[in-house]
Parts: structure tokens; sequence; C-alpha cells
């Protein structure tokens, strides 16, 4: 009987029933973080008009709902780069057929209801769920109702529903509630709190370097965001030499420097750029030179590239190429 008293009023106040463990998450994309691909936006985590992502910062935009792993080309997405279910669960629904374009290219509207585009849901149990979005066309292999686990292949990384380049939209949910695989239970307006639901933690950069490369031509956002570091026309001696490097997740204030020298270190073009005004989701920044007279010399030329925030410089990258 005393066991029954001491629970009665539990029951009566009603007691919360234990959330259910989360799944621990390996990583959804077959490539390198700072190499073959970035996280471009995280969660937002401010509930109302500002934006913050779980580290106080501005990676994110609002309402975001996700993590964007992001690719750094078309062309590396034409490639093909493998989407990886996170965790082992089954898979509740999907949808393909969506073509793979920029919201860019398409008409207004055109996506409503399916800002998903090509994508996937993975129930894990205990009312946890992870949903795949921007996925390329075709190439979804799981159906509804199959088992998976952490590591199997669910299709690749596209570019339908509501986006502008080639990435994975990685939602996690819990009982439909929008949880950030970076911060769960974090304490409201909390700064790298609660608790990381990755089995390996990817690191937090305050900005980084996407693609940074030289071509024989001047260059726009739209032939580096498709090209990539393989754009061309690419150099010769007797082509003009640019060089260029396209951020992502630039702040406020930060300055962005770019120098082009020659074989014997002599300073071709140096373009600094002024302050950002704001933050920024992406930048591209170039600086080059048309041929000298004759061509450019045989040798080596280098691209030197620096992020100076609050006095230090924490973005820096030099690359080189031989003429």
């Amino acid at each position: 009987m005393k066991g029954l008293a001491v629970a009665l009023p539990l029951l009566l106040l009603g007691a919360a029933a234990p959330v259910s463990p989360p799944p621990r998450l390996a990583f959804p994309v077959a490539c390198s973080l700072g190499t073959t691909c970035a996280i471009q936006s995280y969660r937002d985590d401010d509930p109302g008009p500002a934006v913050r992502d779980y580290a106080c910062h501005g990676r994110t935009y609002q309402a975001h709902d996700g993590t964007d792993i992001r690719l750094p080309s078309m062309m590396a997405q034409r490639r093909g780069v493998n989407v990886l279910a996170a965790a082992p669960g089954t898979v509740l629904r999907s949808r393909d057929g969506l073509a793979d374009r920029s919201i860019r290219d398409a008409s207004a509207g055109a996506v409503a209801g399916q800002e998903c585009g090509n994508g996937l849901v993975v129930d894990h149990g205990g009312g946890w769920e992870t949903q795949y979005c921007h996925m390329a066309r075709g190439s979804i292999v799981v159906r509804p109702g199959d088992a998976v686990r952490a590591g199997t292949v669910l299709g690749k990384v596209g570019l339908s529903g509501d986006t502008e380049f080639p990435h994975l939209h990685l939602s996690v949910r819990h009982d439909s509630k929008s949880i950030d695989p970076f911060a769960w239970g974090a304490p409201a307006n909390a700064c790298q709190g609660g608790r990381s639901l990755w089995a390996a933690t990817p690191p937090y950069r305050e900005g980084e370097i996407l693609v940074s490369g030289f071509a024989g031509a001047p260059v726009t956002m739209g032939q580096v965001q498709d090209a990539g570091s393989e754009l061309a026309p690419r150099p010769t001696r007797k082509s003009p030499l640019v060089a260029f490097v396209q951020s992502i997740g630039l702040q406020a204030g930060d300055v962005q420097r770019l120098i082009l020298q020659g074989p014997d270190g002599a300073v071709l073009a140096d373009n600094r750029a002024p302050a950002l005004e704001r933050d920024k989701a992406q930048v591209l920044l170039f600086a080059g030179r048309k041929a000298q007279a004759g061509g450019w010399k045989a040798g080596i030329y280098r691209a030197a590239y620096s992020v100076t925030r609050r006095g230090k410089i924490v973005i820096a990258r030099t690359w080189e190429i031989t003429l």
C-alpha cells in the first residue's frame, strides 16, 4: 500500500512521461566538411523576428528549421553526391519527380506547397523524425516502409524545391516539433547550450571559404556557383589572369583582401574590399589583370585571400597556378 500511496499523487498531478531518447545522428551527406561541402545555414533558434543560430551568430535566416549542407558548385552536384540516413529507422513518406532548378529560374509560386522539393522522412521511433529536402530528381532509392541504418544511401543532393544552390536541408523533429540537433534542450536565448545530437558534432565556423581558383576572364557569381574552381576559360600565358574566391557566412564589419602575385613576388593586383555593411550569406571577390605585352612570364602565380574581423585575421587561404 505504501508504494501505491506514493504513486497515486504523481498520477493525479499528471507527471510528465519520460522523453524518448533521441537518435544519435551521423553526418547525412557523403562529403568532407571544409573541403567538398560546407554548412551554409543552421536552424534559427530565435522565436521572434530576429535570427540567431545555436552559437548566437547569424548563420541562419528567419524561421529556418534545419541544417543546410551545401555543395561547392553545380558541377559537384552533377557528378553526384549521396544523401545518407542520419540514424536507423523506417522511411515514412517520400516525394520525387520535381525538377532540379534554382528558385531564381522558376516562375513565382512554382514550388508553393513543395518547398522541400524531392525528399523523404525517416521515423526513428519515440516521436523522433528526420527529414531530407532538395534531393535530385530520380535519385531517391528507398520507399515508404523501407528500414534504413545510419549511413544507408537515400539518394543524391539536388536543387529541387525552394533553393538557389545545391544542398541538403536536414530537419530534426520530436513529436512534430522542430529540434536544433546542435542544441537539444538549450534554454531560451542560450549560446552553445543544450545537448548535441550528433555522434560527432560538426565544428562551428564563423564564416569560411567555399570556392577559390583562377580564371582566364572576368567572373560572375553565377559562373562560380555553376563550375566552382573548375571555371572556364582557364588562364593561359596570353589571357587575362583572374583570381577569385567565394566565401560564406561573413559578418558585418569583415574586411576582405585578395592579392595576386607573379613568379617574382611582384603584386599584380590587390583588391581591398570595403568593410561589409551587414552579414552576408555569400560573397564573391576577385583580383585580376590583363596579360602583359608578350604574355605572362613562365612560372608560378599565387593568390592570397584574408578576412579581417575586429582587427584579427580569421580566414586565410593561398592558392597557385603554373603558367
